[in-house]
């Protein structure tokens, strides 16, 4: 073997053993996180219980709840994650096709909320609002989007999905 082949020889060895070695050094930092949250789990249920009203802090908070249930590790489960969301209080105005409490501005937050529900909701997340909140906050049921399921109160659904082992996620 000439000496230029040998030196070529080597550094190609050398540049595996550092590539090698900077792949196991990165690769805590590539891990997700989710090794103890997850360990041992084959499946999860949640229930978001949303009282949350302002459009914009609904839309960045919906992006975690729905990339709860889409994040590979959920999907990797031996079971589908099971959602569902209730809503009460004020944030059942988010819900609505009135447009009467929002600026301009909040009313395409809205819009884009509720494009959000829309998706959700075709992906087998239940959605749920409070009637008794709807008439407290004094919305028009017949203004609540239709992909919402309309229940009497909707602290028995949080009680009676948490009876049924869903944890419960407060989004005040």
């Amino acid at each position: 073997m000439s000496n230029s082949s040998r030196k070529f020889y080597q550094r190609t060895i050398s540049l595996c053993f550092a590539a090698a070695f900077i792949a196991l050094m990165a690769a805590p930092a590539l891990a997700t996180g989710y090794e103890n949250a997850l360990k041992g789990v084959k499946s999860y249920k949640a229930v978001f219980e949303v009282t949350q009203e302002n459009p914009k802090v609904a839309n960045i908070v919906f992006w975690a709840v729905k990339n709860a249930y889409e994040v590979p590790e959920a999907k990797a489960l031996s079971k589908t994650p099971q959602v569902a969301v209730v809503f009460h209080g004020a944030a059942v105005k988010l819900l609505s096709s009135d447009k009467t409490p929002f600026s301009a501005a909040d009313w395409a937050e809205v819009e884009k909320f509720q494009s959000t529900l829309r998706q959700m909701k075709k992906d087998g997340v239940k959605l749920e609002v409070c009637l008794y909140a709807v008439e407290v906050m004094g919305v028009d049921k017949a203004t609540i989007m239709p992909e919402i399921d309309q229940v009497g109160n909707g602290f028995v659904s949080v009680i009676g999905y948490q009876m049924q082992d869903y944890a419960v996620v407060r989004i005040p």
